[in-house]
């Protein structure tokens, strides 16, 4: 009788399907998971930075908290379809990484599009929402600009000020001559000119192959793109989040008062339940065994489906 319910359980299950587009220079993957029921409605997850792959782990970085995974999982159990990537450079993605002296943003915000796109083909539903996760939510932003595919926004441990100032906030606090040196490149890199050579322990983050995509994410503000948005959008961060701050959630929801914001007390940046102590705070990075906090898919589907489609 048991292993009939098991196997019950697994039949009515979501249903991972595999996506392989024809990308240059490589295809690119990712996993459509649909719910075993009805779909109402599907969306996009878009994964924050560095090399991040489908579930939202960066493993040469120390993480490997699967929240992509665990809230596509979710929203599959609330009706939700989801489709997710790997980045380029990350995961079954890593041969479609674009030369560093030519990536630009707008290479992921294509990306976000075109799996977007992908989503509505495969689940027949009119539009998809973009969940953006982390600088995910950034590009979520630009990739929603006078988009009819996109339902709306959901923006999860989103910045809310232009990347080189939060730079200079985390530089800030460097001694000299690192401060000095960094706050130089980033002003040249904001106006257009020739940074200036930097000490070799800054070199791996100022580097001059990398310098034109920097310019490309300085150029966002994210604020400024969220007020020019008119669709439903969704903000919210945790309390113990050491990665983003209260003040970026309050500067997205001036720029956008219809907005819904959220503030899940104790959770940190990757969506689990996590004390405001660093070491404790990062240890949540790197168990996939914890479970999303309480509350982050019930929000997140709850909101989805508070805006059905036209």
């Amino acid at each position: 009788m048991l292993t009939a319910l098991a196997i019950a359980a697994v039949l009515n299950g979501p249903v991972a399907t595999p996506i392989d587009r024809t990308d240059t220079p490589s295809p690119l993957h990712g996993t459509l998971l649909t719910p075993a029921g009805d779909t109402r409605a599907v969306a996009v997850i878009i994964a924050g930075s560095g090399p991040t792959d489908r579930d939202g782990d960066s493993p040469g970085m120390g993480i490997v908290a699967a929240p992509y995974r665990l809230l596509a999982e979710g929203l599959a159990e609330r009706g939700v379809a989801t489709v997710r990537y790997d980045k380029r450079g990350a995961g079954a993605n890593v041969m479609a990484s674009i030369p560093e002296d030519k990536l630009r943003f707008d290479d992921f915000v294509a990306d976000a599009r075109a799996f977007a796109a992908e989503a509505i083909t495969r689940t027949g539903r009119p539009c998809a929402w973009l969940i953006g996760h982390s600088e995910g939510a950034l590009v979520a932003e630009v990739a929603a600009q006078a988009n009819p595919q996109v339902c709306g926004l959901i923006l999860l441990a989103p910045a809310g000020r232009p990347a080189a100032e939060v730079l200079r906030e985390q530089f800030g606090q460097a001694p000299e001559p690192y401060r000095g040196q960094a706050f130089a490149v980033l002003d040249a890199l904001e106006a257009g000119t020739e940074p200036p050579a930097v000490d070799p322990a800054l070199a791996a983050g100022f580097r001059a192959s990398i310098y034109p995509y920097l310019r490309s994410w300085f150029a966002l503000d994210p604020a400024a793109l969220l007020a020019a948005y008119d669709g439903p959008v969704l903000i919210a961060r945790g309390t113990t989040d050491i990665q983003v701050s209260a003040a970026d959630l309050d500067a997205l929801a001036a720029a956008q008062p219809s907005a819904r914001i959220v503030r899940w007390e104790g959770v940190n940046h990757v969506l689990k339940v996590a004390p405001e102590d660093r070491a404790a705070n990062i240890a949540a990075y790197m168990n996939p065994d914890l479970p999303l906090a309480p509350g982050v898919v019930d929000d997140v589907a709850g909101f989805v489906l508070e805006h059905p489609a036209p």
